[in-house]
């Protein structure tokens, strides 16, 4: 069950030599290509957006980078590179659990590849407990399982509205090379959040001399979003007024994850940098929503000419417009 090399550059469409501004602004223009709620293809959208999201996931974080790109240029030599020490789909002995030492395992439906939860996931074993809670009884005595770890992709609209997921966990035993499969349908509440884990009880190893199988753990991480980010339950985006909506105010729709569209008004005088908050439409919360925040920047036109040109002339030599100190 080895893993197939993922080529994260070519997800992306980048070179390897690519600055983080162009491995953001890549990742920004696929995904709102292929994000579902605008694909054309409904059918490869959620597979190729949750690949996109992979990709970045590794290339935006300058660690992960610089592992893949030690890994990539080990790959094709002979055995390929080894695994690195802590993470990854294969069982670590800890202590005398009761699966052997080499016994592997594949997630499916978590949204990532074999190849990250193996070099990119903090997942594997995570605990070898015995029955009750006690270490290893001996003389045949119950032993629980081993309990397991694996990330999890959740999209922003699933954390917002919550879902069902379907997880496949396969184990191999390399004493006898057979493989089997679990299925197990994880409820993913609304309002879950980054690193919060989903317990699923007796799915993870198999106990022995009658002890309880170990649980699986899934460790969520929000997939990014090519329009919003997430801090906490609250969430940010940034909005590009022009020079008149800025100065004269404006009313305009804003459409946030979830399917809503709320209406945005800009105030007078709003300035770049400003930061509009609209309350309660952040990520659900049991006992308040977050909020969401709009981050102004104001673009002023590149080409003027004619009476565009004359205009503006005016507009400097009636304003009393003074810009603000620092």
């Amino acid at each position: 069950m080895a893993a197939e090399f993922r080529d994260y550059y070519e997800t992306l469409g980048i070179s390897r030599d690519a600055t983080p501004a162009e491995v953001k602004q890549a990742f920004r223009k696929l995904a709102r290509v292929h994000h579902p709620d605008v694909a054309q293809d409904k059918s490869g959208a959620e597979e190729k957006f949750k690949e996109i999201n992979e990709a970045y996931e590794v290339l935006s974080d300058p660690e992960k980078r610089k592992k893949y790109d030690t890994l990539g240029a080990n790959w094709n030599q002979q055995g390929g590179p080894p695994p690195p020490g802590g993470g990854g789909a294969r069982w670590q002995s800890s202590g005398g659990g009761p699966m052997p030492e080499g016994f592997e395992f594949e997630f499916g439906g978590t949204g990532f590849s074999d190849f990250f939860e193996q070099y990119f996931s903090g997942g594997g074993t995570r605990r070898a407990a015995g029955f009750g809670g006690g270490g290893f009884h001996g003389g045949g005595g119950a032993m629980r399982g081993q309990d397991i770890e694996g990330d999890l992709m959740v999209t922003l609209e699933e954390a917002f509205a919550g879902s069902m997921r379907t997880i496949s966990l396969r184990r191999m035993d390399p004493r006898t090379g057979q493989v089997a499969t679990d299925e197990v349908q994880v409820r993913i509440p609304a309002g879950i959040g980054e690193g919060q884990q989903l317990r699923v009880p007796g799915h993870g190893g198999q106990g022995s001399g009658g002890g309880a199988a170990g649980d699986l753990y899934l460790r969520v991480r929000i997939a990014a979003h090519p329009d919003f980010r997430v801090k906490g339950h609250d969430l940010y985006c940034d909005l590009v007024l022009a020079p008149w909506e800025a100065v004269l105010g404006t009313t305009l729709p804003l459409k946030i994850p979830g399917g809503k569209t709320v209406q945005l008004k800009i105030p007078p005088g709003t300035g770049s940098e400003d930061q509009l908050r609209l309350k309660g439409y952040g990520l659900p919360k049991k006992n308040a929503p977050g909020d969401l925040y709009v981050e102004i920047s104001i673009e002023a036109p590149s080409d003027v000419g004619g009476e565009e040109k004359e205009l503006w002339e005016k507009l400097r030599d009636v304003s009393k417009f003074k810009p603000r100190e620092d």
